[in-house]
């Protein structure tokens, strides 16, 4: 059985500069440290922080979590012991570090789903609870409903109602079988419930057009709550075929309870009142693998800045966040934002997200904030364009090529800007083709995604590149360090000046590879987008 948990549905710049291009450029991460070792010394300039956030530290925490999922079944996914000793193992090296460490919990609608095949064959299928799914324990027989298997696999299964002119329905248990294809899920699920269907299955089509592969477990949204009366639940391409054959009968189950997780929040105190930097990352993984990059790495970069940030004084409070339930649709992030009075949103000056930072066939990619490549489906906070520009000021310092990556909202910044706060963040790709001109920029291989192995078993140790995560842990730290000083640029409110002569170099300019409206940051969930179609 498929345990699955389902969202509730109830400095600036300018102000502190930037490490000279030469200066910067001559203590990468990864270079050697001063005699006196990173860990008895306080990092209070850009060129002691840089020098001690190395990918190796990085890597120290990704080899903790590989082994945490080793131990608990292969991944670290929300409700299950290798999340919670995730969550350990953040709380008791942000302590060690001098950090403060709190754990914060949450309550949110889960459901345990199954998708079990009896005849012809037996067999357990990946399942995902659709959003605005009703509940049930259904076992009858598989009826498919106008499904393509064949070729390009394009169908318009369950559409419309002359598509179940003809099934027999009649029977107390009726499980439909649809394919992802040319209507909204919601369409296939009431189309299928009016007609008589006790539960609905719906398998991904099959096909190596647009986006990425559409193989795996496809995650419904129906558009909102109870929209259906019925279980409906998505799967992947194989299981669906596995289920059109004649004679099958099925299981589908989906079961309501109410779960408990954690964020952890670790701070590290300012001397100015009321104004809070923060950064995030999501630290759970999918069910299906230990979630390395996805995110790993994230995690482990802010666990790595953490520990080298530890001996300095910061003008502003700077605090990092691990969210949990982030795979299953931003709900860890989402909780804590709610938990907090409007007094406490009002000190938190920006929020950065790291959602995927060492991507193996990685491009380097910001949050368009300025909207020059991709117009954002949702508002961008002012000042979050300087954001934009201070992770692009260190790309162009370190004499590294970037793309804009699309401002959609879909990581753990959403829940920030929808309350205005201003955001950015960084992104190396997931399951998005890499094309040959961003090869000929980046390198790694076009025609294949930025990270092949998005959300799988594969997504290892192996599935991070070494390059990608040693400069984006310095990005973290820059960014990090530099609004820890002052976010003036950002929300007005003056801060401190970093030791050293500084200056900023105008950014270098994106290289504009994307072909389509996807970009770079449409690495999300199924069930966030209402209405998904092709």
């Amino acid at each position: 059985m498929n345990h699955r948990l389902r969202p509730r549905r109830t400095l600036g710049a300018a102000a502190a500069g930037a490490l000279v291009a030469s200066a910067l450029v001559a203590a990468p991460s990864g270079a050697a440290p001063a005699k006196n070792g990173c860990d008895n010394r306080t990092n209070n300039t850009y060129a002691k922080l840089l020098e001690c956030v190395t990918a190796e530290g990085v890597t120290e925490h990704l080899e903790a979590f590989q082994a945490i999922a080793d131990a608990n079944d292969g991944n670290r996914a929300d409700q299950t012991p290798g999340y919670e000793a995730s969550v350990d193992y953040v709380v008791e090296t942000l302590e060690a570090a001098g950090w403060t460490a709190e754990v914060v919990p949450f309550t949110y609608d889960a459901a345990d789903v199954a998708l079990r095949q009896l005849t012809p064959v037996a067999a357990d299928y990946p399942a995902n609870d659709a959003t605005g799914t009703g509940e049930g324990d259904v076992t009858g027989s598989v009826v498919p409903v106008d499904v393509n298997l064949a070729g390009d696999r394009a169908n318009s299964s369950a559409c419309e109602a002359a598509d179940f002119a003809g099934l027999d329905l009649s029977g107390p248990n009726d499980v439909v079988l649809t394919q992802r294809g040319s209507c909204s899920f919601a369409v296939k699920a009431l189309n299928a419930e009016a007609a008589g269907a006790e539960a609905v299955v719906i398998f991904n089509q099959g096909d190596s057009t647009g986006p990425g592969d559409r193989f795996g477990a496809v995650n419904p949204t129906l558009g909102g709550e109870d929209v259906v009366g019925i279980p409906v639940v998505g799967t992947s391409f194989d299981a669906g075929e596995a289920l059109a054959q004649e004679g099958s009968t099925a299981q589908v189950k989906v079961d309501f309870f109410e779960a408990t997780s954690a964020n952890v929040i670790g701070e590290l105190a300012g001397k100015t009142d009321g104004n809070v930097v923060m950064a995030g990352a999501h630290l759970d993984s999918v069910q299906a693998g230990p979630g390395i990059n996805d995110n790993g790495s994230g995690s482990a970069g802010l666990l790595e800045v953490a520990q080298q940030m530890s001996k300095s004084k910061p003008q502003n409070t700077v605090r990092f966040a691990w969210w949990g339930a982030e795979e299953l649709g931003l709900i860890g992030s989402t909780e804590w934002v709610e938990q907090r009075t409007q007094e406490q949103l009002d000190e938190i000056a920006l929020y950065l997200n790291f959602d995927m930072i060492g991507s193996p066939n990685y491009y380097f990619g910001v949050y368009d904030a300025d909207e020059s490549s991709f117009e954002a489906p949702v508002v961008v906070p002012e000042g979050s364009e300087d954001i934009e520009r201070t992770f692009e000021s260190f790309y162009t310092l370190r004499g590294e090529p970037y793309d804009d990556s699309a401002f959609s909202g879909r990581s753990d910044y959403q829940a920030f800007i929808n309350n205005g706060i201003p955001s950015g963040g960084l992104f190396t790709g997931a399951e998005v083709v890499k094309t040959e001109e961003q090869e000929a920029i980046w390198g790694g291989v076009a025609g294949e995604s930025f990270d092949p192995c998005y959300h799988q078993e594969c997504d290892t140790l192996d599935n991070v590149d070494q390059h990608a995560l040693s400069v984006n842990a310095d990005a973290v730290a820059f960014a990090v360090f530099t609004y820890a000083a002052s976010t003036e640029a950002v929300n007005g409110v003056a801060g401190a000046r970093i030791p050293g002569r500084f200056t900023v170099p105008e950014p270098a300019g994106p290289e504009h590879t994307f072909a389509g409206p996807l970009g770079g940051d449409d690495h999300g969930h199924d069930h966030d987008v209402v209405g998904e179609h092709e």
